[in-house]
């Protein structure tokens, strides 16, 4: 598999990189090991955005998109090996990490089909009584520097591709670090570019201990651009080291599903389940606050406890199980704790809570009050809270009350309830009997408050994000 360029330049012997320290990474269901990483250091952090800011892009609109369908068909070809090293290095069953490889393929292919778009425009300049017989055009350039990618653990390929493919549809250089808990299927991916004819300049990935090399990927001054996928802490950390450059943002969510008195109960609790459990819980958008209308409340939590039961959790490597682990025993401590502290404080647990080691069942809890710090903070991991109450506009209160601003759900047939909605929560996005994660890889996605700057992800807006646009005008 190749490493980075700068890692490929090492001599190997066995398994040990001759100089270099390593990073184990282990599979959260047993301990094992499942692979080896060479730990960068700041010298190669340096070598290696020198490298990449030497490069200028000579390919054509053309070669960019093959090199990408190219990989999206190698990948397709290999899809159970990589959903293999996903399931073995996070913990994600086989349903879910089979489900990121059809993604991240989406992802591969909408880059390729952007990068045959020429979005330039064209005015004319005789709008005006002091305009001229002439006309002004745009176009898209690269960034004259470097981007700086940092990718989370919770999606270990897709979360890439999607800092990845933008950026080669769009002609520029990245030096990406994934997250040292989940480094491999990023190797898998870059692996595959290469293969595909991808120049190393274009991508290289190196990881290390973010003590100790994040600063320097963040304030080195040929990077031009950073782009994070994280927790907020992290982010606001990025925001105020990074100096003049650009950022895009994708930081936590505390995403409702909000189940008014005129639903499709069976429906809700089809959509609540989903959204709470798939991908072990740990996605910016799961669902992490039920807030559910108090006439049907009971009813509705009936049908979650009962739809919560059937979800199964066990072997990630099953493909019968619906659910792996979570990221780390860490990780399941905590969600225990905060279950717990919230039955002290009044909740009512009526399934779950159970952890051995990195599992943790599917946990259902109601009777949440909005202080708890349950819902009060980003829960990111298999629990389903269900918070009650009286009107639209506690509900609309109670989803705006956060630090947080990311997506939102909303179960009802009522289109005044649903402009109301639109209009008035403070998220960057709201789905219509839908989980709050729902979205293709090309459309705009992203947050505000603690959750985004407002900059958006997806394909389109990440090929915004990573461009310059230059003006031109001629006579006419």
């Amino acid at each position: 598999m190749n490493m980075s360029v700068v890692e490929e330049a090492m001599r190997i012997e066995g398994k040990k990189i001759i100089g270099k320290q390593l990073i184990n990474v282990f599979n959260p269901f047993d301990n094992s090991l499942v692979g080896t990483v060479a730990k960068a250091s700041l010298d190669d952090i340096n070598r290696a955005i020198k490298f990449a800011k030497s490069y200028k892009c000579t390919l054509t609109r053309f070669e960019r998109a093959e090199i990408l369908k190219s990989a999206a068909k190698l990948l397709a070809e290999r899809k159970e090996e990589a959903s293999n090293l996903i399931t073995l290095e996070s913990g994600l069953c086989k349903k879910d990490s089979l489900y990121e490889i059809g993604r991240v393929s989406d992802v591969l292919n909408f880059s390729a089909s952007e990068a045959l778009k020429d979005d330039g425009q064209a005015f004319w300049c005789d709008l005006t009584p002091h305009g001229k017989k002439r006309r002004v055009f745009t176009q898209r350039d690269p960034l004259l520097g470097v981007i700086t990618a940092i990718t989370p653990f919770n999606h270990p390929m897709n979360q890439v591709a999607h800092k990845v493919a933008p950026s080669i549809a769009s002609g520029n250089r990245m030096v990406l670090k994934p997250s040292e808990k989940t480094p491999l299927a990023a190797y898998f991916l870059a692996d595959i570019l290469y293969e595909s004819g991808l120049p190393p300049e274009m991508l290289q990935v190196l990881n290390g201990d973010p003590s100790e090399i994040a600063n320097r990927l963040i304030t080195h001054p040929d990077v031009d651009l950073i782009t994070f996928t994280g927790g907020v802490e992290i982010g606001k950390k990025i925001a105020s080291i990074a100096g003049y450059k650009r950022l895009i943002l994708e930081l936590g969510g505390n995403d409702p599903l909000i189940v008014m008195e005129d639903a499709d109960l069976d429906e809700a609790s089809s959509l609540a389940v989903n959204g709470s459990y798939k991908n072990s819980g740990q996605r910016c958008t799961a669902v992490k606050r039920i807030m559910v209308h108090e006439s049907v409340a009971d009813e509705f939590v009936h049908l979650l406890v009962e739809k919560s039961k059937s979800w199964s959790y066990g072997n990630p490597m099953d493909l019968n199980v619906d659910m792996g682990t979570v990221i780390d025993e860490d990780a399941a401590i905590l969600f225990e704790s905060r279950v717990n502290e919230a039955v002290k404080s009044g909740a009512v647990l009526l399934l779950g809570n159970h952890r051995s080691g990195a599992l943790y069942s599917p946990t259902v809890l109601d009777r949440v009050k909005p202080e708890m710090d349950i819902v009060k903070f980003e829960t990111f991991g298999p629990v389903s809270p269900v918070i009650r109450f009286k009107t639209i506009d506690e509900a609309i209160h109670l989803v705006n009350s956060t630090a947080f601003g990311l997506s939102s759900a909303v179960c009802t047939n009522r289109l005044d309830y649903i402009t109301k909605f639109i209009s008035e929560l403070q998220v960057g996005s709201v789905n219509i009997r839908e989980v709050p994660g729902y979205r293709l890889e090309l459309t705009p996605f992203g947050g505000i408050k603690d959750s985004g700057l407002g900059y958006k992800e997806g394909v389109q807006e990440a090929i915004k994000s990573f461009t310059n646009i230059k003006t031109f005008s001629l006579p006419w």
